[in-house]
Formats: structure tokens, C-alpha cells, sequence
């Protein structure tokens, strides 16, 4: 029986292959980053349309609460997103300097 488009076969075939991916891990920082700044973008603007249109309508203010809200969403998802880009900065960083260690140390970075 299909789910969401796919047979419980495939979608199983799927997952195992995700399962076995686990360990070449060069795509999953990049959709687990994706991810986080998606949540902080769409959570909070879709809650203020939400809250300032019922504000509106329960205070007769149309647009200015509805606008008042959304200015604040967007001004909460630029600071998760500056905080989470800082999270992955730091990140990226520290493995840099760690990489250039190992160099400096005669190790090679490559462990493939």
C-alpha cells in the first residue's frame, strides 16, 4: 500500500540506505542546518500571522497589530538565525584549526 507516494517496501529500502549513510556524513551537516533555519524562519512568522490577524479581528486594529506581529517574527528568525549560523561558524572553525594541527604534526588529514 503506497505512503506518500511510496510502497512500505521502498520506503524501508530508504531508510536502510540511510541507516548505512550514516557514517559518510558530508550531506548531514548541511541538512540538519537546513533544517534549523527552516523552523526559524516558517515558526515564527506563521504563529504571528496567526496571533496578529486574531488580534485584529478581536481589537478592530486591522493591519497595525497583524503588521506589529509579523515585524516582531522577523526580527525573532533573524536571531536564531544568527545564532545558529555563529553555532556552525565556531564549528567550521574549530575543525580548521584542528586540521592544520594534525598538518603541522606531520599527520595527514585525509582518513578516508
Amino acid at each position: 500500500m503506497p505512503l506518500f507516494g511510496y510502497t512500505l517496501g521502498e520506503a524501508e529500502r530508504f531508510f536502510n540506505f540511510m541507516e548505512k549513510e550514516k557514517d559518510n556524513k558530508w550531506w548531514v551537516a548541511g541538512v540538519r542546518m537546513f533544517g534549523e533555519i527552516s523552523v526559524w524562519i516558517v515558526v515564527p512568522i506563521v504563529l504571528a500571522l496567526f496571533i496578529g490577524k486574531y488580534l485584529d479581528n478581536k481589537y478592530d486594529s486591522a493591519p497595525w497589530l497583524f503588521l506589529g506581529c509579523t515585524a516582531l517574527a522577523f526580527i525573532i528568525s533573524i536571531f536564531g538565525i544568527w545564532k545558529i549560523l555563529s553555532k556552525y561558524l565556531k564549528e567550521i572553525e574549530k575543525e580548521i584549526l584542528e586540521k592544520k594541527k594534525n598538518n603541522k604534526d606531520g599527520k595527514s588529514s585525509d582518513t578516508k
